[in-house]
């Protein structure tokens, strides 16, 4: 049997608790990845070479650029962690539901007299 007592009321608070939280951070997510198209095209912008391709390599190379994509790699990092807590609290409430299930038909089963077979 599992050496903690699942607590779903617990398991619930916790997504309860965090959903805002992870909503944030997924957010961030969707907004540093949007912006890091137009942080290129700004420093693109900026670079007085003339061909597009010397551009780019001023843009990403960038230490701006790079510092936006080491924030979208920290915000990934917080929402990613979010999600699997989350999830974690759905499988506990998943695991208790069987357990509860699994005692139920044991007590059942258990209070039915010597020889008496139902299956």
């Amino acid at each position: 049997m599992l050496d903690e007592r699942i607590s779903p009321i617990k398991a619930l608070n916790f997504i309860r608790e965090n959903a805002e939280k992870y909503a944030i951070a997924l957010g961030n997510v969707t907004y540093m990845r949007e912006f890091r198209k137009s942080l290129k095209c700004l420093k693109m912008a900026e670079c007085q070479a003339e061909t597009i391709g010397a551009k780019e390599i001023y843009a990403y190379a960038h230490p701006d650029y790079v510092a936006h994509l080491e924030a979208l790699k920290q915000a990934i990092i917080e929402a990613e962690t979010l999600r699997w807590l989350i999830i974690g609290a759905e499988a506990k409430i998943e695991v208790w539901r069987s357990m509860e299930s699994s005692a139920r038909l044991e007590n059942k089963y258990s209070s039915v007299p010597e020889g008496n077979n139902y299956e």
